[in-house]
């Protein structure tokens, strides 16, 4: 293969508001933690374990404002993007972090479901079984 690829994508909840940074030439990045799951069964004790890793979301611009605008803490999302590594240096210690600096988004949650408003779905209503989708 000649080439090579930088893609990630996540579904995955929200573990903080948005914090956006608005610059003097009117762009925009908002940074939230993203925080996805993997629930496996131990073999040894038949005991379900949950895992849950943490990605450091970054978005720019009119999506940055998007983001600020309609999403808070706990709200599901799609995220596709890339990885990129910063490093900066502290106190002369070298830092360094991994974001996931995304393009596209999709919201997969509404503020009905964050209430916990499962009458909807009960009824078998499909335009409220937006989590079963497989992406």
């Amino acid at each position: 293969m000649a080439g090579t690829l930088n893609k990630v994508m996540l579904i995955g909840h929200l573990g903080d508001n948005v914090k956006t940074h608005y610059f003097d030439g009117g762009g925009c990045i908002a940074r939230f933690p993203l925080a996805t799951n993997e629930t496996y069964t131990n073999k040894t004790t038949g005991e379900k374990t949950t895992t849950t890793e943490w990605h450091n979301i970054v978005v720019r611009n009119k999506l940055a404002e998007i983001c600020e605008k309609f999403l808070t803490k706990g709200d599901k999302v799609y995220c596709e993007g890339k990885i990129k590594t910063r490093e900066w240096e502290l106190e002369g210690v070298k830092k360094y972090t991994t974001e996931i600096h995304v393009v596209d988004m999709n919201f997969l949650s509404s503020k009905n479901e964050n209430k916990h408003d499962n009458s909807a779905q009960e009824k078998n209503d499909p335009g409220n079984i937006i989590d079963d989708l497989p992406f």
